[in-house]
């Protein structure tokens, strides 16, 4: 059994996010980035999955500028057996990183995709879905629990009323939410194996996958600052001061 791993570089979870002065985007240069925490629990699952027998062989990908190079090594100090990186110097949207996948999915013909259900940079919860679709195979969002038998992929899902439970057949699309597993921490000597480990480069531009950037960003903006709190004597008071302020 193969398992594919999607594993995305972003702006690391404890940066201060910093909008560039012309408002064309975030400030990148010189900042730490890190794999997408939901796409680390992916591989740690993945991790498991081969551990206790029921995969043979994990393959992280990511799909990024030339200098990723290291994101992927850290995936595969991690365990992964190798690694696939897509060369984009472009920053793209999920429906052309869902038709990248695909793209991938084709060539290595996995029993089982897993990546996070979203990524901290846009939050967007899209290309697993996408996925799912493009491939014409099940899917199973926000995973708590995943559990792989006689080809078949049972998944505890987190929805708004608490836990769902699905059965699956495979080969199928999961995504991963936080509560799955808690990634394990990489020692020296795996990061040393590492470097002997094979790592496959492609070029975006030869795979022919069709762009689906259709969305267009004019603006960036920070936040506005937090005002000072008010204190109100009572209901009513606070209601005229929410309409003062047009709130209500």
């Amino acid at each position: 059994m193969k398992i594919l791993v999607a594993y995305k570089r972003v702006v690391d979870y404890n940066v201060r996010i910093q909008v560039k002065p012309d408002g064309s985007g975030v400030v990148t240069d010189g900042v730490k980035l890190s794999p997408n925490p939901f796409d680390e629990i992916a591989l740690e699952e993945a991790l498991r999955l081969r551990d206790a027998g029921t995969a043979t062989e994990v393959i992280v990908a990511t799909i990024a500028p030339a200098d990723a190079q290291p994101h992927l090594r850290n995936g595969l100090a991690m365990g992964a057996n190798r690694a696939i990186h897509v060369v984009c110097d472009q920053p793209i949207q999920p429906l052309t990183a869902a038709r990248t996948l695909l793209k991938l999915v084709e060539k290595e013909q996995p029993d089982l995709v897993i990546l996070g259900k979203q990524a901290i940079d846009d939050d967007a919860n899209q290309t697993g879905q996408m996925l799912a679709t493009l491939w014409g195979r099940p899917q199973a969002t926000f995973a708590s629990k995943l559990v792989v038998d006689g080809g078949k992929a049972t998944v505890t899902r987190e929805v708004d009323a608490g836990l769902e439970t699905i059965e699956v057949d495979l080969p199928a699309v999961v995504t991963t939410d936080l509560r799955l597993n808690e990634p394990r921490f990489i020692k020296l000597p795996d990061i040393m194996k590492a470097k002997s480990k094979p790592l496959e480069t492609l070029q975006f531009a030869e795979l022919g996958v069709e762009s689906g950037d259709f969305l267009t960003t004019t603006n960036h903006a920070a936040p506005t600052g937090r005002t000072r709190g008010v204190m109100v004597k009572d209901a009513a008071e606070l209601v005229a001061v929410l309409k003062d302020k047009g709130l209500l």
